[in-house]
């Protein structure tokens, strides 16, 4: 069984239901990505999942209209 890993990103420019909407959606569909959770109050985005590839996630978060803080 494979280990299940996280990783915590910081978004810029989350403001409603609809950009959380956006982000889960695209970050879902990313491979390895089992997880997704969106915290609009801090701005983070959490996922979870085996093999989680961050550039593809950071990719798929700009797709979805959103900035990484570093």
């Amino acid at each position: 069984m494979a280990t299940s890993t996280h990783s915590t990103i910081r978004l810029a420019g989350m403001s409603c239901r609809h950009c959380m909407a956006s982000v889960t959606e695209q970050v879902g569909e990313v491979a390895g990505v089992d997880r997704v959770d969106v915290d609009l109050a801090l701005g983070t985005v959490t996922v979870t999942g085996s093999a989680i590839d961050d550039c593809a996630v950071c990719a798929a978060i700009a797709t979805a209209g959103y900035d990484v803080i570093a």
